[in-house]
């Protein structure tokens, strides 16, 4: 039940996640209907059905996907880059134009305002993000990158700040050059490292 013929569950899964992403990329959370989605992955409404409850966990469960894939291809591109250095190179990325898929947190964020079918799985996914970011922070303490004295969770939250912020802040909205953004990164995780230690910051930039 819910499968394309000779495709596995698993598959069919991910051919929704992948239209549910194009097609609130293209028409917005209110824009778009169930059987848009449905229709884009070739599938029926039915079958779309026995893998998402709703509109809703199909946007939230495209979000988390469209980010694993992200952090994911970072990773494997240097997989001995510490932390912090990982981190200067996602916060460089943030102010550059994004392909449409790296604006469905907008949607999502503009729909949880006006429906609770919404917020809720949206307050699931933040904390989620927010869990993990803070998870990376006491690495990066425990390995003296940055200053132990800081709450890993106000540090998490900063990070969704920018994150979240900058999908808003489009570059036609408001640009910023390149190198001035990448040295002011530089000195925010500067100032954020354990006292008397000097966060790598070069190869990031």
């Amino acid at each position: 039940m819910g499968r394309i013929a000779g495709v596995t569950a698993a598959e069919t899964r991910e051919r929704l996640l992948r239209a549910a992403a194009d097609v609130f990329a293209e028409r917005g959370y209110d824009g778009t209907r169930v059987a848009d989605i449905a229709a884009a992955a070739g599938v029926s409404n039915g079958a779309m059905y026995a893998h998402f409850a709703s509109k809703a966990e199909l946007l939230t469960g495209a979000l988390r996907t469209h980010g694993q894939r992200l952090l994911a291809d970072l990773f494997q591109a240097d997989p001995d880059r510490s932390i912090t250095e990982m981190l200067l190179v996602i916060g460089q990325w943030l102010p550059r134009r994004r392909d449409a898929r790296g604006y469905l947190i907008v949607e999502a964020l503009v729909a949880a305002r006006r429906d609770e079918d919404v917020a809720r799985p949206m307050r699931s996914y933040v904390g989620e993000r927010a869990d993990w970011l803070a998870g990376l922070m006491r690495v990066a303490q425990a390995d003296g990158e940055l200053d132990p004295a800081l709450s890993p969770d106000a540090l998490a939250h900063l990070c969704l700040l920018l994150s979240m912020g900058s999908a808003l802040v489009t570059p036609d909205l408001h640009a910023v050059d390149e190198h001035e953004w990448a040295a002011l990164l530089a000195r925010i995780v500067t100032a954020f490292a354990r006292t008397g230690s000097t966060a790598q910051t070069g190869s990031a930039q």
